[in-house]
């Protein structure tokens, strides 16, 4: 019962509200996303959706984080489908949970300016290291063979523009030590230089938000409790909608 009533609190009305508001600002991010043609091959698409994912992670902790991400990737499915049968979305839940959930629960742990930085470092790494290896182990062997029918030269001539020496024998080298590597320890920086600064007083207004509506009295606590519960089975509801539609937006409408 104590487990039961644990989970209840954890996710309160309060929370799954700024669970919802961070998820629907990361996936607006996710849509608008674009690529840096001068500095990386032009399938590589830069988002800032990290951001509001890194903020909420520290704010509310690493799990608020991966139901945030997930959201997020839902929208984005409804809003534009997917063009990678679910792979290049599935590498960005990968990622980014690699990055802010591993931040989030270091900072969990030591919630210090240092823990922090730390969290962030570590978080950097995680992601960077889950990237290299999910594309060169997954991606690149997916789309060779599902998008290409097994040719490699569609992807080489991809790589050309910046990288004119990229052949099959040397396209990992350049596509993972010069693109994949930098482009995510980039998308990290950003999303660290704009959290580090704003994740505290962000984290401030939510718990004096909070202070305001918890209950004082027995009564308030069992409004609060049954509040909560009817959340919990919104938020559900909506989340088993989200996934009914983006399925039927690529099978059904597609």
């Amino acid at each position: 019962m104590d487990q039961v009533s644990a989970k209840r609190s954890y996710f309160s009305s309060t929370r799954i509200a700024v669970i919802a508001m961070f998820a629907t600002l990361a996936a607006v991010l996710y849509v608008l996303n674009f690529s840096i043609p001068f500095a990386f091959p032009s399938f590589l698409e830069f988002k800032f959706s990290d951001i509001p994912v890194l903020i909420g992670s520290f704010t509310l902790g690493p799990v608020s984080a991966a139901i945030i991400v997930v959201v997020e990737i839902l929208i984005k499915l409804i809003i534009k489908g997917t063009s990678t049968m679910f792979v290049g979305e599935l590498s960005d839940l990968i990622t980014s949970c690699a990055f802010a959930v591993t931040a989030g629960f270091i900072y969990s742990k030591k919630r210090t300016f240092k823990g922090a930085l730390i969290g962030m470092a570590v978080g950097t790494a995680a992601e960077v290291i889950v990237a290299v290896l999910f594309n060169w182990l997954v991606l690149v062997p997916f789309y060779v063979q599902a998008f290409f029918g097994g040719k490699w030269e569609p992807l080489i001539n991809m790589m050309t523009p910046l990288f004119p020496n990229c052949t099959k024998e040397t396209f990992y080298n350049f596509y993972l030590w010069a693109s994949v590597l930098p482009f995510n320890l980039l998308r990290c920086m950003v999303a660290v230089a704009v959290t580090l600064p704003v994740y505290k007083r962000i984290s401030l207004l939510i718990n004096k938000f909070n202070a305001k509506i918890t209950p004082k009295t027995e009564a308030d606590k069992d409004m609060s409790k049954t509040l909560n519960i009817v959340s919990i089975i919104i938020a559900v509801s909506i989340l088993v909608l989200l996934v009914t539609f983006a399925l039927l937006r690529y099978f059904v409408f597609e």
